[in-house]
């Protein structure tokens, strides 16, 4: 099974910002641990990470075709890019929705997702563990078909 990961904004910072919420590890750690574990596994990931919008559209646009279904970290465009919802929801593939942190217990804002209605699951606020649970889960539904 191939796995496209895509990371938003500021997920480039893991370990930088605010370590509180996100913990000390960086996002080369993140990419380690995900490639170890897709080994482990028997998928293949590619992992994307841009701060930009139009980047992770293009991105998805142009690589869907390649791959059984998507995890994406969109980051705080989570909250508002009905452009990415739209996109999501204009691929054949399904997609996971990922956050390290718990999105309903953190400011009001953060609770609406406008991402999560175009996914077929979304996993919160269990650090890195959520990126393996999404390929667990994408796996099992790839080897039921």
């Amino acid at each position: 099974m191939n796995i496209l990961i895509i990371n938003g904004p500021n997920l480039n910072f893991l370990g930088i910002r605010e370590p509180e919420i996100y913990g000390h590890k960086t996002y080369n750690d993140l990419v380690n641990q995900l490639l170890e574990y897709a080994e482990d596994v028997n998928v293949t990931v590619e992992i994307y990470q841009t701060n930009h919008e139009g980047e992770i559209i293009d991105i998805i646009q142009d690589n869907h075709h390649r791959f059984q279904a998507i995890i994406i970290n969109p980051g705080a465009l989570t909250h508002y890019s009905y452009a990415l919802h739209d996109c999501l929801k204009s691929v054949p593939i399904p997609a996971v929705e990922v956050h390290l942190s718990d999105i309903n217990n953190r400011e009001a804002f953060r609770k609406l997702s406008v991402v999560a209605p175009a996914c077929v699951a979304t996993i919160t606020g269990k650090g890195f563990q959520s990126y393996t649970e999404a390929i667990d889960l994408l796996k099992r539904g790839h080897e039921g078909k």
